[in-house]
Protein backbone atom coordinates (compact mmCIF):
# COMPACT_ATOMS: atom_id res chain seq x y z
CA UNK A 1 0.00 0.00 0.00
CA UNK A 2 1.38 3.78 -1.05
CA UNK A 3 0.59 6.49 1.67
CA UNK A 4 -1.82 7.78 -1.01
CA UNK A 5 -3.38 4.62 -1.06
CA UNK A 6 -3.31 4.41 2.96
CA UNK A 7 -5.44 7.56 3.15
CA UNK A 8 -7.97 7.48 0.29
CA UNK A 9 -8.58 4.23 2.05
CA UNK A 10 -9.12 5.64 5.35
CA UNK A 11 -11.11 8.70 4.14
CA UNK A 12 -13.21 6.23 2.36
CA UNK A 13 -14.29 4.16 5.16
CA UNK A 14 -14.22 7.48 7.59
CA UNK A 15 -17.16 8.49 5.56
CA UNK A 16 -18.77 5.01 4.82
CA UNK A 17 -17.92 5.07 0.60
CA UNK A 18 -18.12 2.08 -1.14
CA UNK A 19 -14.79 1.25 -3.46
CA UNK A 20 -17.48 0.74 -5.76
CA UNK A 21 -19.28 4.36 -5.34
CA UNK A 22 -16.27 6.43 -5.12
CA UNK A 23 -14.95 4.76 -8.18
CA UNK A 24 -17.95 6.33 -10.03
CA UNK A 25 -18.00 9.50 -8.76
CA UNK A 26 -14.63 10.04 -9.75
CA UNK A 27 -15.08 8.41 -13.48
CA UNK A 28 -13.13 5.40 -12.46
CA UNK A 29 -12.88 1.46 -12.73
CA UNK A 30 -13.39 0.10 -9.10
CA UNK A 31 -10.59 -1.88 -10.37
CA UNK A 32 -8.16 0.85 -10.86
CA UNK A 33 -9.47 2.58 -7.74
CA UNK A 34 -8.66 -0.97 -5.80
CA UNK A 35 -5.12 -0.94 -7.35
CA UNK A 36 -4.25 2.97 -6.04
CA UNK A 37 -5.52 1.63 -2.85
CA UNK A 38 -3.00 -1.39 -2.73
CA UNK A 39 -0.53 0.23 -4.43
CA UNK A 40 0.31 -1.51 -7.74
CA UNK A 41 -0.92 1.62 -9.93
CA UNK A 42 1.53 4.29 -9.99
CA UNK A 43 0.34 8.06 -8.70
CA UNK A 44 -2.56 9.25 -9.01
CA UNK A 45 -2.76 12.42 -11.53
CA UNK A 46 -2.83 16.37 -10.54
CA UNK A 47 -6.56 15.54 -11.56
CA UNK A 48 -7.34 12.46 -10.05
CA UNK A 49 -6.37 13.94 -6.67
CA UNK A 50 -8.30 17.26 -7.13
CA UNK A 51 -11.31 15.01 -7.73
CA UNK A 52 -10.49 12.88 -4.46
CA UNK A 53 -9.84 17.05 -2.54
CA UNK A 54 -13.91 17.80 -3.58
CA UNK A 55 -15.71 14.95 -2.90
CA UNK A 56 -14.38 14.71 0.16
CA UNK A 57 -14.11 18.19 1.07
CA UNK A 58 -10.72 18.46 1.65
CA UNK A 59 -9.32 22.23 1.44
CA UNK A 60 -5.82 23.91 2.64
CA UNK A 61 -3.45 22.02 4.40
CA UNK A 62 -5.58 18.07 4.01
CA UNK A 63 -5.57 19.32 0.15
CA UNK A 64 -1.92 19.86 0.05
CA UNK A 65 -1.28 16.55 2.12
CA UNK A 66 -3.18 14.41 -0.22
CA UNK A 67 -1.06 15.98 -2.92
CA UNK A 68 2.07 15.42 -0.88
CA UNK A 69 0.77 12.02 -0.10
CA UNK A 70 0.66 11.50 -4.11
CA UNK A 71 4.43 12.52 -4.71
CA UNK A 72 5.67 9.69 -2.46
CA UNK A 73 3.20 7.18 -4.04
CA UNK A 74 5.22 5.61 -6.80
CA UNK A 75 5.28 1.64 -5.77
CA UNK A 76 8.22 1.59 -8.08
CA UNK A 77 11.06 3.29 -7.25
CA UNK A 78 14.06 3.76 -9.20
CA UNK A 79 17.76 5.07 -7.83
CA UNK A 80 20.07 6.45 -9.83
CA UNK A 81 23.54 6.52 -7.43
CA UNK A 82 25.93 7.46 -10.34
CA UNK A 83 28.42 10.11 -9.13
CA UNK A 84 27.57 8.88 -5.61
CA UNK A 85 30.04 7.11 -3.41
CA UNK A 86 30.81 3.06 -3.53
CA UNK A 87 28.82 3.07 -0.21
CA UNK A 88 25.25 5.01 -1.17
CA UNK A 89 25.71 2.42 -3.90
CA UNK A 90 25.81 -0.26 -1.58
CA UNK A 91 23.14 0.93 0.22
CA UNK A 92 20.32 1.66 -2.26
CA UNK A 93 21.63 -1.89 -3.52
CA UNK A 94 20.77 -3.25 -0.07
CA UNK A 95 17.37 -1.62 0.69
CA UNK A 96 15.66 -2.47 -2.49
CA UNK A 97 17.41 -6.02 -2.00
CA UNK A 98 16.10 -6.20 1.62
CA UNK A 99 12.97 -3.73 2.15
CA UNK A 100 10.78 -6.69 2.26
CA UNK A 101 12.33 -8.11 5.26
CA UNK A 102 12.48 -5.17 7.37
CA UNK A 103 9.77 -4.50 10.01
CA UNK A 104 7.43 -1.44 10.56
CA UNK A 105 9.85 -0.19 13.58
CA UNK A 106 12.64 -0.12 11.20
CA UNK A 107 11.31 1.74 8.29
CA UNK A 108 9.97 4.14 10.92
CA UNK A 109 13.72 4.42 12.36
CA UNK A 110 15.01 4.87 9.22
CA UNK A 111 12.81 7.33 8.05
CA UNK A 112 13.32 9.30 10.94
CA UNK A 113 16.79 9.20 10.28
CA UNK A 114 16.34 10.21 6.63
CA UNK A 115 14.20 13.44 8.23
CA UNK A 116 16.95 14.55 10.40
CA UNK A 117 15.21 12.61 13.99
CA UNK A 118 17.84 11.99 16.92
CA UNK A 119 16.36 8.27 17.31
CA UNK A 120 19.24 6.32 17.13
CA UNK A 121 18.64 2.91 14.31
CA UNK A 122 17.47 0.26 16.23
CA UNK A 123 19.92 -3.00 16.06
CA UNK A 124 19.67 -4.55 12.85
CA UNK A 125 19.42 -8.72 14.24
CA UNK A 126 16.10 -9.00 15.63
CA UNK A 127 14.25 -5.77 13.80
CA UNK A 128 14.55 -7.72 10.30
CA UNK A 129 11.87 -10.11 10.22
CA UNK A 130 9.07 -9.72 8.50
CA UNK A 131 7.73 -8.07 11.67
CA UNK A 132 3.33 -7.92 12.30
CA UNK A 133 1.62 -7.78 8.83
CA UNK A 134 -1.10 -4.89 9.06
CA UNK A 135 -3.92 -4.51 6.72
Amino acid sequence: MTPFGQRLRALREAHGVSQAALAQALHVSPAYLSALEHGHRGRPSPGLIHQVNEFFGLIWDDAEEMARLARLSHPRVVLDTAGLSPEATALANRLARDIRKLSPDTIRALLQTLDGGSTPMPPPGPKLGPGPRHK
